[in-house]
């Protein structure tokens, strides 16, 4: 699925159309053209300040908010690499803890695609390209770099030797680029292992752990798995992380939902087991309050969409698309709903499997409102009314969000105000952000 943008600053936009009539348009996965492309440039990816790599299908952005957090309350200033953006393009790149201003994300385009003509690279591949390119010039203490797709032949594998690499949740996603199976996804994922680089991990199932333990030792990679080399717990309203350095003790995470604590702890333990850069063990209580990653189970402020519902209303966001995020977002309902009544609003990318992922909410929510996601291929609202009904959900289909949460609202109680969750992609959710006035910054 091609990424979409566009700016309202007139230079970035020129390098943005250049990159569309540039690129083929669509996902391809391989490290041929980003490797050409980068030895054009100087190969920019060897003279980057030490790498923090994350892959995952579920909670790896929110690991890199979590490092970004930690490294910056021990005094220290982070470069982060994060897709896709929500709002403003910016976003996919922050310098030293500021995302990039628009000059001089122009003239990193710029100078990209002025280097790629014949090698056909993606639009992930400018983009990944223009970010190791800005990270190589700015000056900081550490790069953290989200994986895009997969691993393995992501564009951001070209790291020679990060200081430390790790894996979030793993779960069924892109399976025309990864694979069918959660073992076939995991080998993509483990791809990210480096000789002599810890491989810090979840804990997971199995048959997946012997996939990637057999990737790690495969390459030579040091494996620091949840459960054996590090654990962690959660008890009344703290998280406890433990090493064989020792213990430490945190606040439960800002951000929402239980799995939140777990992206945390995967954070820590990979901070504890690089040597690039010292953190102290207050920095991992400082990342607890201060990470921050939008449209992950966000509650909405006051704005335009949340004053079209009934005072007392809580209007919440996430970019969950897969099982497992529904999963995620079904237990913070169940914990923050109470008595209200769940609406969901969802747009879904066409890709994704919306029965799943709507089975698994199914028990948690009232109704269904359908919409479309502007600019991609999507479900139709139709479609996705189809599929709610069969499983039992009144279902209803909005031209927009705007349109959806004016119906939620008609059919409200006053006196028992409703919880809306808006889900089911985050080009959705970015469309929702900026028409609520809560672009990222």
């Amino acid at each position: 699925m091609p990424d979409f943008a566009t700016s309202s600053a007139p230079d970035v936009q020129a390098q943005l159309q250049r990159l569309w009539a540039l690129s083929p348009g669509a996902d391809i996965l391989g490290l041929e053209r980003i490797t050409a492309l980068l030895g054009r440039l100087g190969d920019p990816q060897l003279a980057l300040p030490p790498v923090f790599h994350v892959a995952g299908t579920n909670g790896k952005g929110s690991t890199c908010a979590y490092l970004r957090a930690a490294i910056e309350a021990a005094g220290l200033r982070a470069h982060v690499y994060t897709s896709p953006h929500l709002v403003r393009f910016n976003e996919r790149m922050r310098l030293a803890g500021a995302l990039i201003d628009d000059a001089l994300l122009a003239t990193l385009l710029r100078d990209v695609l002025d280097q790629a003509d014949g090698i056909g690279a993606s639009f992930f591949e400018v983009t990944t390209a223009a970010a190791f390119l800005a990270f190589s010039r700015n000056p900081a203490d550490a790069c953290i770099i989200e994986v895009g797709l997969g691993g393995r032949l992501d564009a951001t594998n070209v790291l020679p030797r990060p200081a430390v690499t790790g894996i979030a949740q793993l779960g069924i996603d892109h399976q025309a680029f990864l694979g069918d199976t959660i073992e076939q996804i995991a080998g993509e994922k483990a791809g990210i292992a480096k000789a002599g680089v810890p491989l810090v991990t979840m804990d997971y199932a199995a048959p997946v752990a012997q996939v990637v333990a057999a990737a790690a030792a495969a390459i030579g990679a040091p494996l620091v798995v949840r459960g054996a080399q590090w654990r962690s717990a959660v008890t009344a309203s703290r998280l406890h992380y433990h090493d064989a350095r020792g213990g430490v003790e945190t606040p439960l995470p800002n951000l929402a939902g239980a799995h939140q604590a777990a992206n945390l702890a995967l954070a820590i333990a990979m901070l504890r087991h690089q040597t690039a850069l010292p953190i102290p063990e207050m920095a991992y209580r400082a990342a607890a309050e201060w990470a921050w990653w939008p449209a992950r189970m966000q509650a909405l402020g006051p704005g335009p969409l949340h004053a079209r519902l009934p005072a007392g209303s809580a209007l919440w966001l996430d970019g969950g698309h897969n099982v497992d995020a529904a999963r995620a977002i079904r237990s913070v309902l169940e914990e923050r709903a109470g008595t209200r009544p769940v609406h969901l609003i969802m747009g879904m990318l066409e890709n994704k499997d919306a029965r799943g992922f709507l089975r698994t909410l199914a028990m948690s929510v009232r109704s269904l409102h359908a919409v479309p996601v502007p600019g991609h291929a999507h479900h139709t609202p139709a479609a996705l009314v189809d599929i709610a009904a069969d499983l039992g959900l009144s279902a209803y289909s909005a031209r927009d969000v705007p349109a959806a949460l004016d119906a939620v609202a008609a059919r409200a109680d006053p006196a028992n105000p409703p919880l809306v969750l808006i889900a089911g992609t985050l080009y959705l959710a970015g469309s929702v952000l900026a028409a609520n006035g809560q672009t990222p910054r």
